[in-house]
């Protein structure tokens, strides 16, 4: 299993709090972004670099998953795709999408979109808080035990 972070948009608390459970799990964590983001050095670290453009990071996480990896992302339709390859997809705010809540999430940001196409402000989300930085690593956490306990 390995963790694959759209890195691009990813709060650097979270990424801080990714590579502490990468050392501590020995889980491979890959940071995708099409520009450079420092990474400790690190056994289990590294940051691949794509090229600009819309949606290049989130083809090439698709591309490169395998079924049982997960990925860090805020990207919904990212999110649905990583679901469909047998993988797992874990928000910033510490959401983990399944099979069974993709959807409803797909229509909700459609909707959304929807809306702000038509005018209407809908804002943008909260700034990330302890709270969420808290779910986030509680989420981790309990899906990395999870998987090491499978092994």
């Amino acid at each position: 299993m390995n963790i694959w972070v759209d890195a691009d948009a990813c709060p650097v608390v979270i990424k801080d709090i990714l590579f502490r459970a990468a050392e501590r799990t020995q889980v491979h964590t890959t940071l995708v972004a099409n520009q450079f983001i420092r990474t400790p050095p690190s056994t289990y670290i590294k940051m691949l670099q794509v090229t600009a453009g819309f949606d290049v990071a989130d083809n090439e996480i698709v591309k490169r998953i395998v079924a049982g990896d997960i990925v860090i992302t805020s990207d919904i339709p990212l999110a649905a795709e990583v679901i469909e390859k047998g993988g797992y997809a874990l928000s910033p705010r510490g959401e983990l999408y399944t099979k069974e809540n993709i959807r409803a999430r797909l229509n909700m940001r459609d909707f959304m979109d929807t809306l702000r196409s038509s005018g209407v402000n809908t804002g943008g989300p909260p700034a990330l808080n302890h709270s969420d930085r808290m779910a986030f690593a509680n989420q981790l956490d309990r899906f990395l035990a999870k998987y090491t306990r499978q092994e």
